[in-house]
């Protein structure tokens, strides 16, 4: 069952495809941690790791339907008018959905934070998420809408690897188990690191509407999607991946110098 282990090649397709999905899951690391501070102190460590054990189960069992997923790539419908051409799939409809409501949950989480000195305690308390269940929810749906990209991502990465059809599955699943765990590793200090400043926390969910835009151009392109016979291209991601790994640099540095200035400022009172 494991013979396909024993080829080189095997085990660089591994170690990429890891890389790959642990990449391809920050996203997913920072949506959670937002839900999990939302809600009580003692149920937010148990929300992360549920949530990420989740997402494991699910990537597994969407990876043995992926014939299902491949599937959803064909449109059923098409459109085309004067100016609008375009066949809607269904994947096309997961990944709009999902990208309208990264849009609706970051816009609304940035406007209560924002917002937070005009609210008063009660209507803050109000505003968190009291059920486990309901953000452990939250974050399986998502976590859908990202397993769609990733999976279909390693389909391509490990075709025609190994000389049984079992082979690229078994390493797809390893690859899974392996990034989930490194993920569950560091997912509750970034939590806890984001919970613990303000900046970031805005600057997370910034990256939540730049991902949000991505899945809907993504859905425009998987459809074919023309505009004054324009077609619509899906967006590099490691353009995105750069802007977000460059605005987590000045963030720091913008950290590091407030600290300096207010321990020199500690210093001058005393």
């Amino acid at each position: 069952m494991f013979e396909i282990l024993s080829s080189p090649d095997a085990w660089i397709a591994l170690l990429t495809l890891t890389f790959l999905e642990i990449v391809l899951g920050i996203d997913n690391i920072v949506f959670i941690s937002i839900t999990a501070n939302k809600l009580p102190e003692n149920q937010q460590r148990k929300a992360t790791n549920w949530g990420l054990f989740l997402a494991m189960l699910q990537r597994i069992l969407l990876l043995f339907a992926i014939s299902f997923l491949v599937g959803l790539k064909a449109p059923f419908y098409h459109i085309d008018t004067s100016w609008l051409s375009m066949g809607i799939s269904g994947q096309g409809i997961i990944l709009f959905v999902g990208g309208l409501f990264l849009l609706y949950k970051s816009t609304s989480e940035i406007h209560e934070k924002v917002d937070m000195p005009e609210h008063g305690e009660e209507e803050l308390k109000s505003k968190k998420i009291s059920s486990l269940s309901k953000a452990i929810t939250q974050i399986v749906i998502i976590d859908f809408i990202f397993s769609i990209d990733s999976i279909l991502t390693a389909v391509g990465m490990t075709n025609g690897i190994g000389n049984k059809p079992g082979d690229a599955l078994i390493l797809m699943i390893i690859a899974v188990v392996v990034s989930i765990v490194i993920m569950m590793t560091f997912a509750n200090p970034i939590r806890k690191f984001i919970n613990q400043h303000p900046s970031v926390q805005l600057l997370a969910l910034a990256f939540l509407i730049l991902i949000g835009f991505m899945l809907i151009a993504e859905a425009a392109h998987l459809s074919h999607t023309k505009v004054f016979d324009q077609e619509i291209g899906a967006i590099p991601k490691g353009y995105l991946y750069f802007a977000i790994a460059f605005s987590l640099l000045v963030e720091f540095l913008n950290m590091k110098m407030r600290k300096k200035r207010e321990m020199k400022n500690k210093t001058v009172n005393e």
